[in-house]
């Protein structure tokens, strides 16, 4: 749940990177940790359980800093893929404000990422939050694969609300950043309108856009 300190000025959000193993979220946010703090001043945290190359999750801290007069703050988290970790998942989730769901495009995989979109539905609704209110951005990764599904059947399987996707490549970075941006919009006028925030400087979650827009052309 975002932390909001009126007194102070400060927003402190959760964005959660979900989907299915392998699909690319570890690389995703990876890519946004690098465009965001190239000279790595801040680690990414990464833990790992005992299987080689499984991890448990991922947590960078994201600083945005002033915009509209507060000091926004994003803390990025992924889920582990496997469903043996689901509790871990649950708990990661825990107070989420936003959700990239990252699909791998694979057509072989259609079935494990419409699984995987349930369960985060269902891991959702245990932490007391709604897959269909929540702040929600698709994520297609890997579409430089050959056997990539449309984007039209992925919409068709997925895309139950209806929401603006984005066709990624996580190796490249193909999209990620643009994918991310569009969540945190999302996500802190989501956090203004229910905190009934006034900022002198208009809608924050176009502000938080447009300072995030600045690294693309960076």
């Amino acid at each position: 749940m975002s932390i909001v300190n009126t007194r102070e000025k400060t927003i402190n959000t959760k964005i959660v990177y979900y989907g299915p193993g392998l699909g690319g979220k570890t690389t995703s946010l990876k890519h946004i940790h690098t465009v965001l703090d190239p000279e790595g001043q801040v680690k990414m945290v990464s833990l790992k359980t005992d299987e080689e190359r499984t991890l448990f999750f991922d947590f960078v801290p994201i600083d945005l800093g002033m915009l509209g007069g507060y000091k926004i703050k994003i803390q990025g988290f992924t889920v582990p893929g496997q469903v043996k970790y689901n509790l871990t998942r649950k708990y990661v989730l825990m107070g989420a404000d936003a959700v990239v769901f990252v699909a791998d495009s694979s057509a072989a995989r259609l079935d494990e990422n419409i699984q995987s979109l349930d369960n985060l539905g269902e891991n959702l609704e245990a932490n007391g939050l709604d897959v269909n209110e929540i702040p929600l951005v698709l994520q297609y990764n890997k579409r430089d694969l050959d056997d990539a599904a449309t984007i039209e059947l992925l919409d068709e399987r997925l895309n139950f609300r209806k929401l603006q996707c984005f066709p990624t490549n996580a190796h490249e970075g193909a999209g990620v950043f643009e994918a991310f941006i569009s969540a945190s919009e999302q996500m802190i006028r989501a956090v203004a309108r229910k905190y009934q925030l006034e900022t002198p400087d208009g809608d924050i979650g176009a502000l938080t856009r447009q300072h995030l827009e600045r690294f693309l052309v960076a």
